[in-house]
């Protein structure tokens, strides 16, 4: 199952949090939704990034706005 998880905290950054989606098609289905929310500050694959496609890939990426349009 794919799954896209965000934490917003009161600052403004957000945590992304994706599982269960194998390749570099990881981020291409987060980077539109990044794109909105602001600057990319950090990023970090797990381990299950590397693996192969036998097994699925999360990742946690962390962006800040400076502003809220919600």
């Amino acid at each position: 199952m794919e799954t896209l998880e965000f934490i917003i905290y009161p600052d403004g950054r957000v945590q992304e949090k994706v599982t269960g989606i194998v390749g570099a098609s990881c981020a291409e289905v987060t980077a539109a939704i990044e794109a909105q929310l602001g600057q990319v500050l950090s990023q970090e694959s797990t381990s299950e990034f590397f693996a192969t496609n036998n097994i699925q890939e999360s990742g946690v990426v962390n962006t800040q706005t400076a502003f809220s349009e919600w």
